[in-house]
């Protein structure tokens, strides 16, 4: 008679466990500033024009937003950039001794990104790609073996598979070398 019972006790107290769960997420409560996207409850109730509305809810996100950073110190930027550093130019030769390296970085949209700058930019002398390969040949223009690129659609993963920034600073050079690009080299 115990299986019976435990039988029929057990659906009823996962179907309790299971709605808990889904209150907890879609629970109508919002303590204080925590819901920084609903409107307060005194512009609902005040009614007005509706720009006069729209107005007052942009004005008391914003502060529950600022409250709510302000309440999480750990939301600040640890490494505050200059707004130099961020905004500056840098002067790319395409046809002088300049390499732009490709630091892929894994589920970061990274292949994707990285097709796009051997396929789709507009150059004066475009990728060289062949139909069913993945590598494509980025020469400089009027050149025939130096290359602007060190991407993995176009020399190949010749510093390994997902290289990091350690490993690409000291693979390289090394790498344009045995490639026959002597003139790419890095400065130190």
């Amino acid at each position: 008679m115990d299986e019976r019972s435990n039988r029929w006790l057990l659906p009823p107290l996962l179907a309790l466990l299971f709605l808990l769960i889904v209150y907890q997420y879609v629970s109508p409560a919002c303590p204080g500033a925590a819901c920084p996207h609903r409107p307060p409850a005194s512009a609902a109730r005040r009614g007005g024009e509706p720009a006069e509305r729209e107005e007052d809810e942009v004005a008391a996100a914003g502060a529950a937003e600022e409250e709510a950073v302000a309440a999480l110190p750990r939301l600040v930027a640890k490494f505050p950039f200059a707004r130099g550093e961020l905004c500056r130019r840098v002067r790319f030769d395409m046809r002088g001794r300049d390499v732009i390296v490709f630091l892929h970085i894994q589920k970061t949209g990274g292949t994707t990104f990285g097709r796009h700058l051997v396929r789709n930019i507009r150059l004066e002398q475009p990728c060289y790609c062949r139909a069913g390969q993945k590598k494509c040949a980025c020469h400089r223009p009027g050149g025939d073996k130096d290359t602007w690129l060190f991407s993995r659609f176009s020399t190949g993963w010749s510093c390994g598979l997902h290289a990091d920034w350690t490993e690409l600073t000291s693979c390289v050079p090394a790498a344009m070398e045995r490639r026959g690009c002597a003139g790419n080299r890095t400065l130190r």
